[in-house]
């Protein structure tokens, strides 16, 4: 799961985030995303975006698992 630049979509929704809601996703943030964020490749903006677009891909892959795991039952 590479996401090298934000997307409009997710651009828009973190540009609507209160400033608690920004915080609780950078503190989440992972791998590369905060050192690109240091090193000032992204603005804050495009980091909480990236992130967010990475939550949604992985709230989507947690869903599909859960999803097989309740149709083995």
């Amino acid at each position: 799961m590479k996401i090298k630049t934000a997307k409009d979509e997710y651009l828009e929704k973190a540009a609507n985030l209160t400033s608690e809601e920004t915080e609780r996703l950078l503190s989440r943030m992972g791998g590369k995303l905060p050192r690109r964020l240091d090193k000032e490749k992204l603005t804050q903006l495009e980091a909480v975006a990236i992130q967010l677009e990475i939550e949604d891909e992985q709230l989507n892959e947690w869903r599909e698992k859960m999803h097989a795991i309740k149709s083995k039952n």
